[in-house]
């Protein structure tokens, strides 16, 4: 504190006496500084995470990659959530894949697009030959070389929990070989085994 007469006389002089001026007190503690900055992270985009991207799916076509003529032929993809761990831009990441659609190309010039990989008639306790949400009835006998595109959604984990990414990554499934027959049937008098020779026998 100054004295009272000092006051007075910085009231009355031109106020150059150093007295009159009061040091300045630094509360500042070096230890509150921001830290240095570190290099930041690049925006991640889904194009980004294409070589995380799972394995192509296996499509199967029930049963047993056969199929009637004019019978539906289930299609079932063997694909689930899949999560992939490596480095990207020099940082370690996790990436999870998640199926969000299934685009099931029968070849024969159509598809079929769905939610869900499918499952067997046995898990769905239905009937062989029956229409599922991800079956498909040919109209013609032959080869069919069929395949599942799946279109995923992505998240990424850089040690502070899941993140969300914009946008879908598409794998191109591989080709199955799906031979349709025909079928036909006969009203007969006696089984095959009575008369082999009876029409359809």
């Amino acid at each position: 504190m100054f004295p009272e007469e000092s006051w007075e006389k910085c009231d009355d002089e031109i106020p150059t006496w150093r007295g009159c001026y009061l040091p300045i007190e630094d509360d500042a503690d070096p230890t509150d500084q921001p830290p240095a900055s570190t290099p930041g992270i690049p925006a991640i985009t889904i194009t980004d995470l294409a070589s995380f991207a799972p394995e192509a799916a296996t499509l199967t076509g029930e049963p047993e990659n056969l199929g009637v003529v004019g019978l539906p032929t289930n299609m079932v993809a063997d694909a689930g959530v899949h999560t992939e761990t490596g480095t990207l831009f020099s940082f370690p990441i996790a990436v999870r894949f998640t199926p969000a659609t299934y685009t099931f190309v029968n070849g024969d010039n159509t598809t079929t697009k769905a939610t869900t990989g499918g499952a067997s008639w046995a898990d769905l306790r239905q009937a062989q030959f029956t229409p599922t949400a991800t079956s498909h009835t040919y109209t013609a006998r032959g080869t069919y070389a069929a395949r599942v595109d799946i279109a995923y959604t992505a998240e990424i984990d850089l040690g502070t929990g899941w993140f969300p990414i914009t946008g879908t990554l598409t794998t191109t499934g591989a080709d199955q070989q799906i031979r349709i027959f025909e079928a036909h049937t006969a009203l007969v008098a006696h089984t095959c085994n009575e008369t082999p020779t009876a029409p359809g026998c």
